[in-house]
């Protein structure tokens, strides 16, 4: 049976009435599509690796609500733990034991994670992180590497990625001149620059924010040393380390990227996974550091949603899933296979790519090398790229609509799905290899 022609009408009649209620039709920038054209699909339904939009095309997913659902859309075990929460009540302002539950799991998993604070989101995480930095240190300063996006406080809009790279606005107005003064930023995997930085202003700084993966300039894995060196310079100078862990954390390993790594940070920051696709962030660490958060003590954060039950129900379930034996080789399994089929293709249509990867988070370079730093990023070929995306959507593989996200895996993506994205993605290569001719 002959599939029907691909079309988005129904999507771009939503789109155009959502333009005139809603900035730019959409509720986070990147869905737009501005980097690659067209309309962006509007979804309505997913099922494990799959997702269908408002004009009946199946998909298969690769952006997974970008991290959250690392076991696919639907998972039953998470659905059933949401709906007992449902019935018992969506919000209390109140204590309840799954807080307790889910902060015991995060603190026994994640290496160094003494206490946690349960918030909302990935940027409430880095935002209170970096208020608690300065309050245990007494120090105005935050040191952030161009590229890496910690959320949309002000502090970290300044050379950040992801989203804001992609629209050609690293930097946002709004942002007084005041606060972007306190931001200093180094270039990753560079630890002369981050010499560079601490030798000028080494006593105000309060922490280094790091994606131990750089996850929104696409997969970019730390060079052998780099976190070493942060580690040093921290040591040396009385500031703290701090891991923005909310895409990495229980996505690459059981206990997060110090799983992986024998460098240990003072805080780190949570979200994604640990919602099971509801709202959800986190920030925790030693345990003197965490004491000094309001109400034990002076550093004040609050929510009135924090710790949401539906969220946590969603969260406590996931992570018990992912605590399962065989878990972490079913994702390390599909990354690889993804990863090495993708450079496979490509050659096999005289096109050098490179694919960054760590476990499940995956990125397609259009580059002879995996980028090491923004600068090396945004020289790659954006423009076939583009190209890419475009076929890619048209035979029913949904990519994330920018070349700096990371595609991000699930254990619902067994073979038969990775050799459907292959196949679209010889096609693709097929497509790009015409054009060139």
């Amino acid at each position: 049976m002959t599939p029907p022609p691909f079309t988005l009408s129904k999507s771009e009649a939503i789109f155009a009435e959502a333009q005139r209620l809603i900035p730019g039709g959409v509720n986070s920038p990147v869905r737009a599509y501005k980097a690659v054209g067209g309309v962006p699909p509007h979804l309505v339904r997913g099922e494990g690796p799959l997702v269908w939009d408002e004009d009946g095309n199946e998909y298969v997913d690769l952006v997974g609500s970008y991290g959250p659902l690392i076991l696919g859309h639907g998972n039953a075990e998470v659905r059933e733990a949401l709906h007992a929460a449902v019935d018992s009540g969506t919000t209390f302002g109140a204590p309840t034991r799954g807080e307790l539950e889910m902060a015991r799991t995060i603190t026994e998993r994640v290496p160094g994670c003494e206490m946690v604070r349960l918030v909302n989101s990935g940027t409430e995480a880095t935002m209170s992180a970096a208020r608690l930095a300065r309050a245990a240190t007494g120090r105005p300063k935050i040191l952030k590497f161009e590229g890496c996006y910690h959320g949309h406080g002000d502090s970290f809009l300044v050379s950040a990625g992801s989203g804001a790279l992609t629209l050609g606005a690293p930097d946002s107005p709004g942002v007084t001149k005041a606060t972007a003064a306190n931001s200093l930023v180094a270039v990753y995997n560079d630890l002369d620059s981050v010499k560079a930085v601490f030798d000028e202003h080494g006593s105000d700084i309060a922490a280094v924010f790091v994606e131990p993966v750089a996850g929104n300039m696409g997969t970019i894995p730390p060079e052998a040393g780099f976190l070493e060196g942060l580690r040093a310079h921290c040591d040396v100078s009385g500031a703290l380390l701090v891991y923005d862990e909310v895409m990495t954390g229980f996505r690459v390993a059981k206990g997060g990227f110090q799983d992986l790594s024998d460098v240990r940070c003072d805080l780190i920051t949570l979200g994604k996974v640990i919602g099971g696709g509801l709202p959800v962030g986190a920030y925790g660490g030693r345990s003197d550091l965490m004491m000094q958060v309001a109400p034990a003590g002076p550093m004040y954060q609050a929510g009135t949603l924090s710790g949401n039950p539906l969220a946590v129900a969603a969260g406590r379930k996931t992570l018990e899933i992912l605590g399962r034996h065989g878990i972490y080789e079913q994702l390390e399994y599909a990354g690889s296979t993804l990863q090495k089929g993708l450079m496979r293709v490509a050659h096999e249509h005289g096109r050098a790519i490179s694919v960054g990867r760590v476990g499940s988070m995956i990125c397609p370079y259009f580059s002879a090398a995996v980028p090491r730093n923004l600068t090396e990023v945004t020289a790659t070929d954006r423009e076939a790229w583009v190209r890419f995306f475009n076929v890619m959507l048209r035979s029913g593989i949904l990519l994330p609509p920018s070349p700096y996200e990371a595609i991000f895996l699930s254990v619902t993506h067994t073979q038969p799905v990775l050799d459907r994205i292959l196949e679209a993605a010889d096609l693709a290569f097929r497509e790009i290899r015409s054009t060139a001719e």
